[in-house]
């Protein structure tokens, strides 16, 4: 009994501990981020490498999901004769629920692993090494802005998987099944309030995007100098942060109907 005590106590300390180094290591980013020089080229840099590049993969999920979404709830409404609410379902699920979360989990697994392997194998190639070598500080050169990179690009993308969603969704609905095109979008319009639903789904896309760029940060620059190190550090990112923004996504949804 007292061994697994101890080893309970163990385990939590750990936890706390690192916790505590992840909330230290987002306050040097936060004050990275407010000091001199700005980094502007490596931000827009960064915000090309995971925005601009992810944008194929968001739009065409986000259509593909709006197919999907929009064929089988005009099978479920067209039971209870209320196909023309459509719009409505689709619109309140993808902009409340489904945008922000399944554009998080599709960037944490195409420019949130490559961001930990990056800075990861910067670290096993010593480059960190060598610009604290040369006074520059590896948080503010390396780190910021692909963590702020991160930050900025999750609304803007998860806002094109909403908008192919949408029309998607329309594709099916009205071109395929016949739905009235007036009716599904001024169902759509009636139903989608800014701050029940586009203020809440751009924060969400924003802490998402948080999220991501703190966990994939950290974890790339803490990863052990090597190449099992890096892969670990990657794998950990994309199972970490999906967690995290499933549990988040709750979190904020349930504070959000207070």
């Amino acid at each position: 009994m007292t061994g697994w005590l101890r080893s309970l106590g163990a385990q939590t300390l750990s936890l706390v501990e690192s916790l505590g180094r992840i909330v230290r290591f987002g306050g040097l980013i936060v004050r990275a981020a407010l000091l001199p020089p700005a980094r502007l080229r490596f931000l827009l840099w960064a915000v090309y490498d995971s925005g601009v590049l992810s944008t194929a993969l968001v739009c065409a999920s986000g259509l593909t999901v709006g197919l999907v979404l929009g064929l089988q709830l005009y099978n479920t409404l067209s039971r209870f004769g209320a196909e023309e609410s459509l719009g409505t379902a689709v619109g309140l699920s993808l902009i409340r629920e489904l945008g922000p979360v399944l554009t998080g989990l599709l960037v944490t697994g195409r420019a949130g692993s490559a961001t930990t392997a990056e800075i990861g194998a910067m670290k096993a190639t010593e480059q960190l090494d060598g610009l604290r070598m040369m006074a520059v500080d590896p948080i503010h050169f390396v780190v910021m802005p692909r963590a702020l990179a991160l930050a900025l690009v999750m609304p803007l993308l998860s806002a094109l998987f909403i908008v192919c969603g949408i029309f998607g969704a329309y594709l099916v609905g009205v071109q395929l099944l016949g739905l009235d095109a007036g009716s599904y979008i001024s169902h759509l319009e009636n139903a989608v309030d800014f701050r029940e639903s586009v203020l809440q789904s751009i924060v969400k896309a924003g802490v998402f995007g948080m999220l991501l760029g703190l966990i994939a940060t950290y974890r790339g620059y803490t990863c052990e100098p090597n190449a099992a190190g890096v892969s670990r550090a990657t794998t950990s990112t994309v199972v970490t942060a999906s967690v995290c923004i499933l549990l988040s996504d709750y979190v904020l949804t349930a504070l959000w109907g207070v």
